[in-house]
């Protein structure tokens, strides 16, 4: 017998209602109900930062939240940071700057860049490496990632002014 839950989330702007077990982590309930397959399953226990999204203003690992949990929640998937189809100044600096290879840890690494940057506008190369320290990468290297970071900040205070 099933415990299933009704869930009602805004997610990337949309409300979003779904059906959850109890059990079921945010990150499960993302990609297979609601499709939403950007957000990466990496370790399944919180280590390698793959699957981060924003939720609440938050960056969590989806795979720890649960999805009873996104009840009410504002949650933002890699799937709701471009902006009318178009890349925005995070995704763009990391294609640019070639900061991805394999692409399973590159979501992760930009929805904790969206919040880094709501949180500082202007971060310094130690708050981008401190920021980040929970998100890994096993193939391009760190020193990319916080060069596309860095330009990305620089990129949003000029066009935000």
């Amino acid at each position: 017998m099933s415990n299933k839950r009704v869930v009602t989330a805004t997610i990337n702007e949309e409300t979003a209602e779904f059906l959850c077990e109890p059990r079921q982590t945010l990150l499960e309930v993302l990609r297979d109900s609601l499709n939403l397959t950007g957000t990466k399953e990496g370790c399944s226990n919180g280590n390698c930062g793959a699957c981060t999204v924003i939720m609440n203003g938050h960056a969590v690992v989806s795979c720890l939240v649960l999805g009873v949990e996104a009840e009410g929640a504002e949650i933002q998937t890699i799937e709701g940071v471009s902006c009318d189809g178009s890349l925005n100044e995070v995704q763009s600096a990391f294609l640019e700057g070639a900061a991805l290879q394999c692409g399973i840890c590159t979501p992760g690494f930009i929805m904790q860049t969206e919040a880094l940057l709501a949180e500082k506008s202007n971060p310094t190369e130690d708050d981008i490496r401190f920021y980040l320290a929970g998100n890994l990468c096993r193939c391009t290297g760190y020193d990319k990632i916080v060069r596309a970071v860095m330009a990305a900040a620089e990129q949003r205070q000029v066009t935000t002014g």
